[in-house]
């Protein structure tokens, strides 16, 4: 080994790593590296915290959301979102089902299916657990009070439909029976060891049981350590802008960035 790996790994007899440029990324990433170790294996409570980050995503995985709860939240937190607002189910009768069974997650329940009647409108706000609903309990309420006022104005808003058990093309079967010409899903994303309540957004031009991921725009990692709730708001505005221009989504649309390199 050499002596500068050999420097790296260095460790003190309180069991803490000398400072090293592996050890001051810490500071900028959650990621695990520059763990702590005591001889040749990491300290407890690097082991100890890996068992947290575990135990936190298999919770967020298992959650239940509670759509009455959530129903009286955004009306107490966004006062200004008068629409109706609908509690709908897959067709996934139970949690372990809509694990194993990803296809019942993108559809409704034949008992919420016949909720809905065509009621066009420009923009549909689907609210769905997901693979998370502690990103929903987390971050649901207030991504949607930065959005509204960055919603491109004169567009009409359909029933705001909180749905369970459900995948992010349950709203294509929403937005087809409602007649919607784009579609918002918001949705909690499949858990990370750092990241157990990452909110993901999906916007669809023309929502239809015949649509792919190839046909939708996502914004993901909306969390309070991630994508913060205005820029969030900002970019989803922007692909609703785009989207009503181009009459689509998906692929063809990109955000503009600026360059990262001057040439």
């Amino acid at each position: 080994m050499s002596d500068k790996k050999i420097k790296e790994l260095h460790i003190d007899q309180s069991g803490t790593p000398a400072t090293t440029p592996s050890t001051s990324l810490r500071s900028y990433t959650p990621a695990r590296i520059a763990l702590r170790r005591t001889g040749v294996s990491l300290a407890t409570t690097e082991i100890l915290n890996f068992q947290l980050a575990h135990a936190q995503a298999r919770d967020a995985v298992h959650a239940t959301l509670d759509p009455q709860h959530l129903t009286h939240r955004l009306r107490i937190e966004i006062p200004s979102l008068t629409v109706p607002i609908l509690t709908l189910d897959s067709a996934a009768p139970d949690r372990a089902t809509y694990l194993r069974r990803p296809d019942l997650g993108r559809t409704l329940a034949p008992a919420s299916a016949g909720l809905l009647r065509p009621s066009p409108c420009d923009i549909l706000l689907v609210i769905a657990d997901g693979l998370s609903a502690t990103a929903i309990e987390h971050h649901a309420v207030p991504l949607l009070a930065a959005l509204l006022p960055a919603l491109p104005p004169n567009q009409t808003l359909g029933p705001l439909c909180i749905a369970t058990q459900a995948r992010v093309a349950i709203a294509d079967h929403i937005g087809s029976l409602l007649r919607a010409q784009l579609s918002i899903v918001l949705i909690g994303e499949r858990p990370g060891l750092s990241s157990p309540d990452s909110l993901g957004v999906y916007i669809t031009w023309n929502p239809t049981p015949s649509r792919t991921d190839a046909d939708r725009n996502c914004i993901s990692n909306i969390r309070t350590a991630g994508l913060d709730y205005i820029t969030a708001a900002a970019r989803i505005a922007f692909y609703c802008a785009e989207a009503r221009r181009l009459q689509l989504t998906g692929t063809a649309l990109k955000e503009a960035t600026p360059p990262l390199l001057n040439t």
